[in-house]
Order: structure tokens, then sequence, then C-alpha cells
């Protein structure tokens, strides 16, 4: 906490002495993630404390909190200790961004553990930070962010500034490891930090809360500055304790690099196994095809020899028949002699057509493209992973997932052809999944909700956005309205444009993408 005074403050001395660094450089570079950071700082806010003596306002100091939930606050309890101890001292909430500040008021304190929670007055409502759960692992990427009295201090900032919006000061470090004190867990790291960052959340490089920053390391100039945090362990059970229910994850962090590369890699590797499939089944044809055909020939070699054989017996016949019919002729057996020259003709011209009906070595071609259209025709293709209308049970992969703030949670999905989910929403086109923009009006969240039927594969992305960007995607969806399930065209090219305008607005990568894979329940 930053005061004008600050031995005049009845607080813990050595705590505030502590308590006060300024910074230094940083020993590497931390692979966060801008976005996430970002979003992070979005809930990051100013506590201000000033005394009110009539219409007089004095500034006594400030430092930091985060938002976690829409309309409550954590900080240290060293930052807020003078509002209780003294009535006159008021407590302003200063958001990172827009142009409205908030009053507050202390709802829960534990100096043993060096935490407050704050109400938010006013109808003040901000987007929460979620907590991480897990285990913390040495040497880990952090980003402490706050409001350090230094930096405005350098910056000339009176108190006019600083009870005005303004974006967080964000550093860089590393882990050095968990340390208990005499009273609380702690996070040591080397993120620098000063005076004005007590409250200040540390973070993970998916923007997830590890700890609220307390104190740091004193320095004679030759040591290395270290910050200390408040672990998130001892915030979850100080938040439990206050019956406080904030969003909780211990899934580990996962660049969103990683990510695409890895679903690179999968798409490669798929597309190489159909390619192989379609190999596999092109040299099983053409294996099958130079069967049929050695087969067609031989039939063919033996439908013409038979026919051969057949119009030479009917022409020895026929020869047979008209000698006959000469010897008759000569007894004077006219009748005989008329049937056997009868016979004769019959069988001379049955040998004839035999002869000319065999089949000829160009019917091969003809009658082999016959026999593999009729085999394809009576092959049944596999769909077996082809979305069709009914319900789905969906379960996220998160192999395949960025998990930042949401839960594994499974999803029931309705599924209807034509685009309707869950009987109320329309989805668009989407390329060759159908896909939906949700842009709610009590959050900061864009979400785009997207189903491929031909994978059965149900993805959500969440963009943890800036006011300004959500009053201009909420400006963009006022245009079309809500779209309820319909098969009227115009009002799908419409869902189809409005995804397609929101997306422009978007960043190029999401806080979090989710991928689940869905399954039909058997009804």
């Amino acid at each position: 906490m930053q005061s004008i005074n600050i031995e005049s403050r009845p607080m813990n001395r050595i705590l505030a002495l502590v308590f006060l660094l300024s910074a230094t450089l940083l020993t590497g570079p931390a692979q966060a993630d801008p976005t996430d950071i970002s979003a992070a700082s979005r809930s990051v806010v100013r506590v201000v404390l000033a005394a009110k003596d009539g219409n007089k306002v004095a500034f006594v100091g400030h430092g930091s909190g985060f938002v976690v939930a829409p309309d409550k606050i954590v900080t240290n309890a060293h930052v807020v200790e003078i509002a209780r101890q003294e009535s006159s001292i008021v407590i302003g909430i200063i958001p990172s961004q827009g142009g409205t500040s908030y009053g507050g008021k202390i709802i829960a304190y534990s100096p043993n553990n060096d935490l407050a929670l704050i109400q938010v007055l006013d109808g003040g409502r901000l987007p929460p930070l979620t907590i991480f759960g897990g285990q913390v692992a040495d040497g880990a990427d952090v980003v402490a962010v706050g409001y350090p009295g230094s930096v405005d201090r350098a910056q000339g900032l009176d108190l006019d500034d600083l009870i005005n919006p303004m974006s967080p000061v964000k550093t860089t470090g590393t882990v050095s490891g968990g340390r208990t004190t005499k009273q609380f867990d702690t996070i040591l790291h080397t993120a620098p930090i000063a005076s004005g960052n007590s409250g200040g959340p540390l973070i993970d490089n998916c923007g997830r809360v590890l700890g609220a920053n307390s104190f740091g390391s004193i320095s004679d100039g030759n040591d290395a500055e270290f910050g200390f945090a408040v672990s998130a362990r001892e915030i979850l059970s100080f938040l439990r304790k206050a019956g406080v229910k904030v969003g909780a994850t211990a899934t580990p962090c996962r660049s969103a690099s990683e990510i695409s590369q890895e679903e690179q890699q999968r798409e490669a590797a798929a597309r190489a196994q159909v390619e192989a499939a379609k190999d596999a089944e092109a040299d099983k044809r053409e294996r099958a095809e130079s069967k049929l055909r050695t087969g067609i020939s031989q039939d063919i070699i033996a439908e013409r020899e038979n026919r051969m054989a057949i119009a030479a017996l009917m022409l020895v016949l026929s020869l047979l028949a008209a000698g006959g019919a000469g010897i008759l002729m000569v007894q004077s057996k006219r009748n005989p002699a008329i049937a056997a020259a009868g016979g004769a003709a019959i069988l001379l011209l049955g040998a004839i057509f035999t002869f000319l009906s065999r089949p000829d070595f160009t019917e091969i071609d003809d009658r082999v493209a016959t026999a593999l259209q009729e085999n394809g025709d009576k092959a049944v293709p596999q769909q077996t992973n082809i979305a069709t209308a009914g319900k789905y049970q969906c379960t996220i992969n998160p192999n395949r997932s960025r998990i930042t703030v949401s839960q594994e949670n499974e999803l029931p999905l309705e599924w209807a052809d034509g685009g309707c989910v869950n009987g109320r929403t329309q989805y668009g086109r989407d390329g060759a999944k159908w896909s939906r923009i949700f842009v709610p009006n009590q959050e900061q969240t864009v979400t785009i909700s997207s189903f491929q039927p031909d994978r059965s594969e149900f993805t959500e992305e969440r963009y943890l956005m800036g006011l300004d960007s959500m009053i201009t995607a909420r400006t963009i969806r006022a245009k079309y309205g809500n779209r309820a399930c319909t098969t009227d065209n115009k009002a799908l090219a419409d869902i189809e444009d409005m995804v397609k305008a929101i997306r422009a607005e978007l960043p190029s990568q999401a806080n979090e993408s989710l991928v689940y894979e869905c399954k039909k329940l058997t009804q």
C-alpha cells in the first residue's frame, strides 16, 4: 500500500517496511501469452483509501486488488487495515478500464494471512479472475499485476489521476519456490513489485491467480530482490470461509502455440491416414480388378471356344443332313428329302449365328466395368462418425483443448439437421462447421460455439474481451438480433454474416479453446 506518510499508519511497521521495494531488472523474459495477461488485467483494480473531513478529501494511500466475483475484490489485509481503524477513511475501487469508479466496503478480514475481501458498492460489476488451485512448479513463469507507486511518482500522477481508471503495470519473473512464513503460505518469486502492488495478483501464463502479492525482500544493493505472494491455497480457504463461490481450476497451463502445433500435427496425421486408406483401397481395388479381369478373360475364351465348337458341330450336322436329303431325293422320297434339306438349312444358319455371336475380346473391359459397378453398389459407405439428428453427450478432450477458466464438464447436445441446437438456438454455416457467436450483456466474454457433423465434434472458443471491444461486439450483435431455430434462408444468411462480422473484431487467438467429442445417445 502506498501512503503520503507511511510511518503514520497504524499498521505493522515491520510488514510495511519489508514491503517497500523498487523495480529491478528481470532475470529473464517470461513466455506469457499477451492475450491472457491482457485479459487478466481487466480484473485488477486500484484500491484507494481517502480520509473525508466534511467536503474535504485527503489521499491516504493505495494498494491493488483483483476481482474474484463480479462484485467482490480480494486485496491484502494491510492495505485496508487503516480503514477498519478510522471511520473517516473510505475505500474506493478504481477499475482498470471504463469510466466509472466505485465505493468499497470490507466484508471479510484476515490479518493472519494478510487477506481482505471488499464488497463493490454502487452496483459495480467487474469480470472475475480464475484461481489456479494446482501445484505451482519451481521456475514457472509468473506475472505480477498491480499499481506500483514508484510508477505513479515517475509519471507525476496526482490524486485526480489515481482515481481515474488506467491499465495496471505488469512485471514478469519466475517462481523461486514455496515458502511458509510464521503465519501463512507464500510463493517466492522474482517478478518485480513495489509499494502499491500489495493485494494485486500473481498470475501464470494463462492469466490464472497463483497468489496475492503481499511483501518483498529487503535489498542492501547487492542481494537480489524477491516478492512474496499469499498462496492460492490460502486465498481459496479464505474465500470459502467468507462464503464466496469463485472460479477455480487445477488444469495445467498450456500455450496456445503448443495446442495449435499439436492440432496441426493431428490434422496432418489424419490426412496421412486418409491418404493411406485411399492408397490401400486403390491397391485393393486394383488387385480385385486384376483378378476380375483374369476371370472374365478366361470366361470369354471358354465361351468363344464353346460357341465355335457348337458352330462346328452344327455345321457337320448340317452337311450330314444335306447329304441325307440328297440320298432321299435320289430314292424319290420327296417329303423326307425336303424335311432333311430344311433341317440342314436350319443347322447351317444356327452354326453361322453361333459362330458370329461368340464374344469378342473387346467385351472384357465392358464386363469388368459392369462387375465393378455392381460391387460398388453393394458396398455400404462407412459413415459412423457423421452426426445425424438426435441427442448427444459431448466429452471434452483435454489433450486437444486449452483450458484456462472452465471446468472439464460434459456437455449435452441435441442436434437437428439444418443447424438447430437444443431445440432453440439456430447455428449458421461456417465452412464445414455450424457456428453461433454468443455476446452476453453482463459478461466480458465472447464465445464462438461450433458443431462439425462430419466429425461429431463440438468446440467452444472463448475470448476474454476488454470493455471497448465488448461494446463493439454487442453493437454488431444488436444489428442482427436473436435468431431462434429457423429454415428461412435470409435468417440463416444473417447468422452467417453476424459470425463473420464479430469474428473480424476478435483477437487472432482465443483465450480458451475447448474441444468436445460427441457420442449419440441411444433412444
